[in-house]
């Protein structure tokens, strides 16, 4: 099977598995086994489905400002996690293809294979919620066009960024890209790089 259509089987398996429950709570239960890539996928993509849930949650104009705040905090942790597991996803490919001699022209892409499946997951929860509007009873009619005509577009983008993707694992494999990862060394999570925590951090000592 195509890269692409595993990692969109699996990130749909991982969201219709969580709506089953509909809760951001919902412990992970991962179905594959940890070795695989599927594994990352699932994972990758069930953390991206709830924080997509908290995002809904935290909009609400009632919502009492301090579980705003503490919700902007599992937010924040949840984006760390999002990025941890990209940069597992690309130790995956670089495993992979670490035998492979790039060409003496081979380029570099403007981003990885992990960060371009990072899209590809959050695609996947576009396409099934604007789904879900497209088809509610509730809505107008008006409504319900309109969406349908949004989620052919999300569907075409689907076609057009999994092309993409599948493409650019074709050029790695050959030696046409080379393959080069950066972490993305997040700074508003570091104690040593954020001035207002390592600010707080200084006065706690003194």
């Amino acid at each position: 099977m195509i890269f692409t259509e595993t990692a969109w089987k699996v990130f749909n398996q991982s969201i219709i598995d969580y709506h089953i429950t509909d809760n951001v709570d919902t412990p992970v239960n991962n179905p594959y086994s940890k070795d695989s890539l599927e594994h990352l996928l699932y994972a990758k993509n069930w953390i991206d489905t709830v924080q997509w849930h908290l995002e809904d949650i935290i909009r609400d104009e009632n919502i009492d400002p301090t579980e705003a705040l503490k919700l902007k905090r599992t937010i924040d942790d949840s984006n760390q996690k999002r990025t941890d597991l990209v940069e597992y996803i690309d130790s995956w490919f670089l495993e992979k293809y670490k035998n492979i001699l790039p060409n003496v022209d081979a380029k570099i892409n403007s981003e990885t294979p992990a960060w371009a499946v990072d899209r590809l997951s959050i695609l996947a929860l576009k396409v099934y919620h604007m789904k879900l509007e497209a088809q509610r009873e509730s809505a107008s009619d008006e409504h319900r066009k309109n969406c349908s005509v949004k989620l052919n577009t999300l569907l075409e983008q689907q076609e057009d960024l999994s092309e993409a993707i599948d493409q650019l694992l074709f050029d790695i494999e050959n030696g046409n890209i080379k393959m080069k990862v950066y972490k993305q060394m997040k700074m508003y999570n570091d104690e040593s790089l954020n001035p207002i925590l390592y600010q707080n951090v200084k006065k706690c000592v003194n």
